[in-house]
């Protein structure tokens, strides 16, 4: 047997006759590692759901809302202003040409009755450019014209959330639902959204035209929000540029001289990079967690090698006076803590994948495996075990012969 061969039959022995202790020690490697995989599997998947529910939310996709206020020193928060108009919206449409779609909106919430069902859900009134703002498409009958939201007509189009609680596996084009008592003819029913970045139901809405929930709803003249669909996405800053350029020359806002925009535009852009940015936080947050995991695993495996040290020195003396040099024994020690190590880092994928079964599972979380978390975790407890078994190692191979037979 050659020499390599031999190193590595005594190394495994010596990890085989301890076997309950040696899992032990690769405890803290298998927990870290398994951190490490499930937890970016976990982040990542939920930083792609993000994204892909900003993006849902339309093209190019610009959102107005009323902003701030300031009384007597005193300022309030968003949406305390209400200054948006529909001339507003009138006159985004007319003078920006790099705005393609502009829909008014306006949200409550109200109980929503079908025969003996009832729910409640948002109501949403918007104008008919919403859908194509949203890209969000009617999956049966048609959406409400523009002649339904000048004439305040009580039609409406529900989320799929809404039609299932109410009619089950009834078909509801042309059936009337009941708003606050008030009679809705169904005329379409939307394609499903799924849950939004807040964990919200986007299917679960009512949406009526803006001048029916306005004036019959809500009895307002306020516009709840403005939603702005760009007409390409290199136009996105441009448009929002503009409109800010125009509602602050319709509000009679002097920024030369210190006056806060009444209102606030955001657009998909930055809501995205919001998103990406909570959730680089929250992966940094449980990667020191996994980092701690791993580090107090390979404390471990030092302190186990070093009781093996100690009890193993006779052995030592033993093998170093038929001719064993330093460096075999250095490396036997280091060929130990790396297997106990890799084992554990092994144990520690399959066990990170299958927390990320678990939850995509049962919780319903998103879960996105990364090639690239794998191999850095192996790698990782790779290297913990050459640096955490290197001094053991180091002091088993300077350890003196005779010394080393003397001791009991």
């Amino acid at each position: 047997m050659t020499k390599t061969g031999n190193i590595l039959k005594v190394a495994f022995r010596a990890l085989s006759r301890n076997k309950l202790r040696s899992l032990l020690t690769a405890l803290g490697i298998i927990i870290g590692v398994a951190c490490v995989v499930a937890v970016v599997g976990i982040g990542e998947g939920a930083r792609l759901q993000a994204e892909n529910q900003l993006r849902a939310l339309g093209t190019n996709f610009l959102m107005v809302m009323p902003g701030t206020v300031t009384s007597s020193g005193a300022r309030a928060g968003i949406g305390s202003s209400s200054k948006l108009s529909e001339e507003d919206v009138e006159a985004l449409r007319r003078e920006i040409p790099t705005v393609a779609y502009v829909s008014a909106t306006i949200r409550t919430t109200a109980q929503v009755i079908y025969g003996n069902q009832n729910w409640s859900t948002s109501i949403q009134g918007a104008q008919i450019d919403w859908p194509l703002v949203r890209s969000w498409n009617v999956a049966t009958g048609q959406f409400f014209t523009d002649q339904d939201d000048r004439a305040a007509a009580k039609v409406c189009v529900l989320g799929q959330t809404v039609v299932t609680t109410l009619f089950a596996d009834e078909d509801p084009i042309g059936k009337t639902i009941r708003i606050k008592n008030i009679p809705f003819k169904v005329t379409g029913v939307l394609e499903s959204k799924g849950g939004s970045t807040q964990g919200q139901d986007q299917d679960d809405l009512v949406v009526a035209p803006y001048e029916t929930v306005r004036k019959k709803l809500m009895g307002t003249t306020a516009v709840g929000q403005i939603l702005v669909s760009a007409a390409a996405d290199d136009l996105v800053s441009s448009a929002q540029d503009e409109i800010t350029a125009l509602l602050r020359q319709r509000h009679h806002i002097n920024k030369a001289a210190g006056q806060d925009d009444d209102f606030l535009i955001r657009s998909q852009t930055e809501m995205i990079q919001q998103a990406e940015a909570q959730s680089r936080t929250m992966s940094a947050l449980l990667w020191s967690i996994a980092g701690v995991s791993l580090l107090v695993g390979g404390i471990g495996i030092m302190n186990i090698m070093l009781v093996s040290v100690t009890e193993r020195t006779r052995e030592i003396g033993v093998r170093m006076a038929i001719g064993a040099k330093g460096r075999d024994i250095q490396a036997q020690f280091l060929v130990e803590a790396v297997a106990l190590s890799l084992t554990g880092g092994a144990v520690g994928i399959g066990l990170g994948l299958g927390i990320q079964r678990a939850v995509a599972r049962f919780a319903g979380w998103p879960v996105a495996v990364q090639a690239s978390a794998i191999t850095l975790a192996f790698v990782f407890s790779a290297l913990i075990g050459v640096g955490f078994g290197f001094y053991p190692a180091l002091k088993a191979s300077r350890l003196d012969p005779i010394e080393a037979l003397r001791y009991e």
